[in-house]
């Protein structure tokens, strides 16, 4: 079921500081910022050979990240993206393994026109 790994998301306070470390100290290529309304983010995907990293800032105080911000003022890992063949299947296997679909489990569109969901586990574990 498990794909390739898409991208690791990253919040950060400051979304142009953070891509200019990546682009300036690192050498990394960055990617313009995108704003994502229907997520509550402003995004900048920054292209490794072999995944992505995707820098994610909130877009006010109502953003999901701003509350991940609230309990993380320094920002850190928000989420892991992998890939999958076949997205809703991948979904109920989760949620039968007893993982929660947050956003009400439908799919999403994120960056770059592809379909999302985002899952969590109520206890510790992938």
């Amino acid at each position: 079921m498990i794909g390739r790994l898409n991208h690791v998301a990253i919040v950060v306070p400051d979304l142009s500081e953070a891509a200019a470390r990546y682009r300036d100290a690192l050498g990394a290529e960055v990617g313009p910022p995108m704003e994502l309304p229907e997520h509550g983010v402003r995004v900048v995907f920054v292209t490794l050979p072999n995944t992505k990293v995707e820098l994610l800032e909130a877009l006010g105080g109502e953003s999901p990240v701003a509350g991940f911000l609230g309990k993380n003022p320094s920002g850190g890992i928000h989420h892991v993206c992998y890939e999958v063949e076949d997205l809703l299947a991948a979904r109920d296997r989760l949620t039968a393994s007893g993982a929660r679909v947050l956003g009400g489990g439908e799919p999403k569109v994120g960056a770059h026109g592809s379909r999302c969901c985002s899952c969590t586990r109520t206890s510790t574990g992938p």
